[in-house]
């Protein structure tokens, strides 16, 4: 029987159709879209004042007026945008190539470090000794180490590109870092997860790489992506191998007339690149807490 406009049965009532918020309700939200609304004028009236407050002070300094030509040339800012822009794009291939590496190999020491039994163990002293080494050493000694260290061994067959060889110290560095944060997630797997997969008939092997990596990996995506915004800005130190990136092509021009504009504008440049990837990161780790809040899977 077809039901005309504006009129219907009783099971076709839905309680959307019959609820009527209360007045208490009401108002409660329009208290809350008030102190919301107050809240915001009161953050950004108190960076506008914050910020002028600054502004005031670093201008009317006495050494402002040489800091701005020496740092904050319109002139040498121009002129040296193109070249660190070229030179960035070095910077990036970096990062994509250095970022996959270090993430596979990562992820295969912080296996090494988890498997079981004693016939592993030398395996797990050599991955745990490889994390504690690097994860002590400072990068840029790393880089020295790397960059001029292993020319002069003229070992036959290995490369003497700086590009290849600053790449291969990032790699050290970062994939002791990296292997830590998959290590972190593969023990936060409860170990009935392992004991379920392993009473199914699923070998050590296949309960890895089937029910633990898969939860630890989602687990541990925020500070992946943490270490990936710094190997961006580490990138840069591959400079000191006399490599012409962003950092390198922003020191050669200010050695041409001791202004330091250039690396003013490689600093930004690179804030530019990574305030994205910091907040897809925040975006990430808020949708995960907000997922594993109501329940969901991690």
């Amino acid at each position: 029987m077809a039901v005309r406009r504006g009129e219907r049965t009783g099971a076709q009532v839905t309680l959307e159709d019959t609820y009527t918020p209360s007045a208490r309700r009401i108002e409660r939200e329009r208290h809350k879209n008030a102190r919301t609304r107050r809240a915001t004028a009161i953050a950004g009236l108190s960076t506008l004042v914050t910020g002028l407050v600054l502004f005031f002070v670093i201008t009317n300094s006495p050494g402002w007026p040489r800091t701005r030509e020496t740092f904050f040339s319109w002139h040498y800012a121009r002129v040296s945008f193109p070249q660190i822009i070229d030179g960035l794009w070095l910077n990036l291939r970096l990062m994509v190539v250095c970022g996959v590496i270090v993430l596979v190999f990562g992820l295969l020491i912080a296996i090494a470090r988890t498997l079981r039994g004693p016939v592993f163990f030398p395996l797990r002293l050599l991955a745990t000794a490889y994390v504690d080494f690097f994860r002590g050493l400072p990068l840029v000694i790393c880089l020295l180490a790397v960059v001029f260290g292993v020319p002069a061994l003229r070992l036959q067959g290995v490369t003497n590109n700086p590009v290849m060889l600053g790449g291969a110290a990032l790699v050290l560095t970062y994939s002791a870092y990296v292997a830590e944060v998959f290590r972190a997630g593969i023990e936060t797997v409860h170990p009935s997860q392992r004991a379920a997969a392993r009473s199914l008939g699923l070998t050590g092997a296949q309960t890895m790489r089937h029910v633990v990596l898969p939860q630890a990996v989602r687990r541990v995506v925020p500070p992946l992506l943490n270490d990936l915004v710094s190997l961006q800005k580490d990138t840069g130190l591959v400079s000191i191998a006399g490599v012409v990136d962003a950092v390198y092509a922003a020191q050669i021009i200010a050695s041409k007339d001791f202004n330091y504009t250039p690396y003013v504008v490689a600093g930004l440049v690179f804030v530019a690149l990574t305030i994205p990837m910091t907040r897809f990161t925040d975006w990430v780790t808020a949708r995960m807490n907000r997922r594993q809040s109501q329940g969901g899977t991690v």
